[in-house]
């Protein structure tokens, strides 16, 4: 009998599982792991999650238990989506409580595991659905609280959230919040759905909220508020599915939408190169920090490697200061240690990263599976008052300068000074932008005045370029470029780097999302063309949105694309492309 059954699978497609053809069809869908129960130390999961998701269009594939985080890791980089699903109890001290004499059996390995999956997940932002037990991790795991017993813990008791029925039949109202993700995946606002928990959503974790609620107001359903990928259902889904209800079928094709488009945002990062042009996280490296380590900071290694970027410019930032003799040596001073920090850092890990010069060094540090830092100063107060300071600044490895912070200095005037100034460029402005014309150094127009911005313009002979900049057009902010500034960037053959700093974004930075940013980023591209804008996150230094808080929520830029229907052409040349060829066209290379 089993022989008969192989050889009818086989004879289906023998090339589905030896055909390149096949092969390759079969890489094309996205890959589901689904999380693991472990009776009898076994690490396995019922038929109906893996069969809702081969229905939904997807791989499933099972995650084994392990405590081991490095293996858990290495799991996850290979996954496009996740499923967390049910079983037993979450010991409450992960939410600061002490068990009650009603809570269930619980397996301390599993929570280990199961924690540490959803947070890792989260890390590498992979499109996850929670289910029963999966949705009260997912709370705990953010923050948020649970009834450890609702017979014992919430007052109503008009619904039996422990049905005898088996799971295909429902028996209780759900009402869903109008307007949330679960009622548009749905596309109901109430359903009938199956019950099989004893506990539940209490406190909803900070950044979700609750979505779906039982008549009795025990919540049924959660979702990120935040931008994240993350939904969760109390109710199975899965069994109603694999019984042939469509309508709860529509929730594992939602995932393995969110999913394939995941894995095709991840395939065109490996595909092609990214870079990142503004940061300031060289004022971080002191002390024991490691960049190799996966660091407080917004921009490290691990979060580089999370978020699929290949490159990250490293800012050498300097506040204005007084412009006499002795403040403005000691900011080349200061321009110097900076540098010198971001060499160590690259040499205590130099297994995994490289100092990058040119367009092509990218190319070659990613060939060589490690990441690209490349050095850039923010602010010409850090050249002091010799202009030699930019040759011997590019010979340890600076090639980009940003003319000015956000006040005046020697060089010219900068747009967040409203106090008189130089009216633009200074003569020592105008010898700085011809001498870095001629040694190949890209001049950097973000912070600049409009009168600054003119002047380059004029002056020098190469692209024009901004560095980290946003849309005045959709917010007035003096960091912003106007729409005027744009087309003369693109007449120039230049780039605008859009960011993701709140203030600048959103007239309410609290409120700023990636969405915000997105809108952004369409607009200059609508302004100047596809040719010439690209991504300078400004990260370490006030970038950080809903959605998009460091190198590792860089991929949820990508997503974001694809959804507006952006082309993998399109985002190649967003990513790295406009940026590289304006500094092959600077340096002559």
């Amino acid at each position: 009998m089993i022989k008969l059954l192989l050889a009818a699978l086989l004879a289906v497609s023998p090339c589905f599982v030896f055909g390149q053809t096949a092969q390759k069809k079969a890489s094309e869908k996205p890959l589901i792991g689904i999380s693991c129960q472990r009776p009898g130390n076994n690490s396995q999961s019922r038929l109906t999650y893996t069969q809702s998701v081969i229905k939904a269009g997807g791989v499933p594939v099972l995650i084994p238990i392990t405590e081991d985080s490095l293996v858990l890791r290495n799991i996850i980089q290979r996954l496009d989506g996740i499923v967390m699903i049910g079983g037993e109890d979450i010991h409450p001290s992960y939410y600061g409580e002490e068990p009650i004499p009603e809570m269930g059996s619980v397996d301390p390995v599993r929570d280990v595991y199961d924690i540490a999956l959803i947070k890792m997940a989260h890390d590498h932002n992979i499109p996850m659905l929670g289910i029963c037990r999966g949705e009260q991790l997912i709370n705990v795991a953010f923050g948020g609280t649970l009834y450890q017993d609702i017979p014992a813990q919430h007052p109503d008791t008009t619904v039996n959230h422990s049905q005898s029925e088996p799971s295909s039949t429902p028996t209780h109202l759900v009402n869903i919040v109008p307007g949330s993700q679960i009622a548009n995946i749905f596309g109901e606002t109430q359903m009938m759905t199956n019950t099989h928990h004893h506990q539940a959503v209490k406190k909803v974790a900070p950044g979700f909220k609750i979505t779906a609620w039982a008549t009795d107001s025990i919540p049924e359903a959660i979702e990120n508020v935040e931008g994240y990928p993350i939904w969760a259902t109390q109710f199975h889904p899965e069994t109603r599915t694999v019984a042939g209800d469509d309508t709860s079928l529509r929730i594992f094709q939602f995932l393995v939408g969110k999913a394939d488009t995941f894995r095709r945002a991840k395939e065109i990062h490996k595909k092609y190169l990214t870079v990142d042009t503004h940061t300031d996280t060289p004022l971080d490296f002191h002390g024991d920090y490691n960049v190799g380590r996966r660091e407080w900071t917004q921009v490290c290694i691990p979060k580089m490697e999370e978020g699929y970027l290949d490159g990250q410019y490293l800012a050498c930032w300097i506040a204005q200061g007084p412009r006499d003799e002795k403040h403005s040596a000691e900011a080349v001073q200061l321009i110097d240690s900076l540098i010198d920090c971001i060499y160590k850092q690259v040499e205590m890990n130099q297994d995994v990263c490289a100092i990058a010069r040119t367009a092509d060094d990218l190319a070659r540090i990613k060939a060589e599976g490690k990441k690209a830092f490349y050095i850039g100063i923010e602010n010409g107060y850090g050249l002091g008052k010799d202009l030699n300071n930019i040759k011997r600044f590019q010979e340890r490895g600076v090639s980009y300068i940003t003319l000015c912070h956000t006040k005046h200095n020697d060089l010219c005037d900068s747009s967040s000074d409203f106090t008189p100034g130089a009216g633009g460029l200074t003569p020592m402005g105008k010898k700085a932008v011809k001498m870095m014309d001629k040694l190949g150094i890209l001049i950097d127009l973000s912070h600049a005045h409009e009168d600054t911005f003119w002047d380059v313009a004029k002056v020098s002979k190469h692209p024009l370029f901004a560095s980290h900049s946003s849309a005045r057009a959709l917010l007035d902010h003096d960091r912003n470029l106007t729409d005027e500034q744009l087309r003369a960037i693109a007449k120039s053959n230049g780039v605008a780097q859009a960011c993701f700093v709140d203030l600048f974004i959103n007239k309410n930075p609290k409120e700023a999302t990636l969405e915000d940013f997105m809108n952004h980023l369409d607009h200059m591209i609508k302004v100047a063309g596809i040719d010439h804008v690209g991504i300078g996150s400004d990260s370490d230094g006030g970038a950080g949105v809903k959605g998009c808080q460091g190198d590792n929520d860089l991929i949820n830029i990508t997503v974001r694309l694809l959804e507006r229907g952006y082309s993998e052409e399109d985002i190649a040349k967003i990513w790295g492309g406009n940026f590289l060829r304006v500094m092959r066209e600077v340096q002559g290379k």
